[in-house]
């Protein structure tokens, strides 16, 4: 029998001694370490996205307004320019 066999044998023997039901299998720890580590990364991104969001600056309602103007005054004066004068 190979020497890694032996221990395979012997947790299998183990396993079957130890009824396993909600009351006995638990996550333990380690699942609880890997839950907290979910959670802070969860809230390190979180404070990084909103800290990148405050520095975003949208346009306000009346300097798009502004610039809607401008451009359509452009519009007409470059218009009134290409049109062939009357003389």
């Amino acid at each position: 029998m190979l020497p890694l066999a032996v221990p395979l044998d012997r947790a299998a023997a183990l396993g079957n001694a130890i009824p396993l039901n909600d009351d006995t299998v638990t996550p333990g720890f380690l699942g609880f370490g890997f839950f907290v580590a979910l959670a802070v990364a969860t809230f390190l991104l979180l404070r990084s996205m909103n800290k990148r969001m405050r520095k975003i600056q949208a346009p306000r309602e009346e300097d798009l307004k502004q610039q809607e103007w401008e451009r359509a005054q452009k519009a007409e004066a470059e218009k009134a320019a290409d049109a062939p004068r009357k003389d």
